[in-house]
């Protein structure tokens, strides 16, 4: 059995070319290994995996030898300043400039030879994979990636679908985001965090469209990524999570991402685990440190080298 480390959180930040800031969640032990990064979905911030009190995928993995930074993107959690009306970024900043920007200050902090892994959760792999498919380099410096519930375009069709997508996030969305200048998700209790106009306008035409493309400059994910290998990635999929990340639509999503090494590992009963996990709560429920963590650690401990 793994001897469990006493670990430190503290909170970096890291500036960006337009004066923001990003808040960067470091959770480690006296003496850090490998170095993790991990970035949450939409309507969401850092908080998706860690707390104050320790709990959390970050501080379990911190727990068990890991350098783990948490990144809350632009706006998000700690980051400043908070998004509000007039905020012009969306997710190809995100991609471009705070994923990039993270990474550096992992690699200012700890060199260019330690070992890199990135998780996310929901839309944070989408975005992950976006950057490394942007820079390449950086896609051959990671060792892996386990992404969570994460898909790029939604094909499934249930009354999830009707309500959550095409009623709630493709049109009251847009309704409420032009009236207060800002999706305020968190106000309204539909996410723990809010998100502008643009990468919510961004996020609508990834999740409908059948090509994969940057709004901003007609950059092709696809075809970046045909060029690109990622990392071995598993894909962990919730046996409860009828449209946020239905397996059909994340196994598409690894389908598009280009030749590279990947594994589906299934979140339920069906799997052999005590329960269906669904799109949250594959990272919160208190059952989720015996079935979920473990899965993600394995990953990570199978592509030490």
């Amino acid at each position: 059995m793994t001897k469990l480390q006493l670990v430190t959180q503290q909170s970096l930040f890291v500036p960006t070319l337009d004066g923001a800031q990003l808040h960067l969640r470091r959770i480690h032990p006296a003496e850090p290994g490998s170095a993790v990064l991990m970035v949450h979905g939409a309507v969401a911030n850092a908080r998706t995996f860690y707390s104050d009190k320790g709990k959390g995928l970050g501080p379990w993995l911190a727990q068990r030898g890991y350098d783990v930074y948490v990144l809350d993107l632009r706006g998000r959690g700690l980051s400043t300043p908070k998004i509000a009306r007039g905020a012009a970024h969306g997710q190809t900043e995100s991609i471009c400039e705070d994923i990039p920007a993270a990474l550096l200050e992992i690699q200012r902090l700890r060199g260019e030879q330690v070992p890199l892994y990135l998780v996310a959760h929901s839309w944070g792999g989408v975005l992950l994979s976006a950057a490394l498919a942007r820079k390449p380099e950086w896609a051959r410096r990671v060792r892996a990636n386990v992404y969570l519930g994460s898909k790029r375009s939604i094909r499934v069709w249930n009354w999830h679908r009707l309500y959550e997508i095409e009623i709630f996030w493709q049109r009251l969305a847009s309704l409420l985001a032009k009236r207060k200048g800002y999706l305020p998700a968190a106000e309204l209790g539909m996410g723990a965090d809010d998100e502008t106009l643009k990468s919510l306008r961004q996020s609508q035409q990834w999740v409908k469209a059948a090509d994969w493309q940057d709004s901003d400059d007609g950059f092709d994910y696809v075809a970046a990524l045909q060029a690109t290998a990622l990392p071995p990635t598993l894909y962990l999929v919730g046996g409860k999570d009828p449209v946020r990340g239905h397996e059909r639509d994340v196994r598409r999503f690894a389908a598009e991402s280009g030749r590279h090494a990947h594994a589906f590992g299934l979140l339920s009963r069906q799997a052999g685990l005590s329960r269906d996990y669904g799109h949250i709560d594959m990272l919160t429920h208190p059952q989720a440190e015996q079935e979920v963590y473990p899965q993600v650690l394995d990953w990570l401990t199978r592509h030490t080298n």
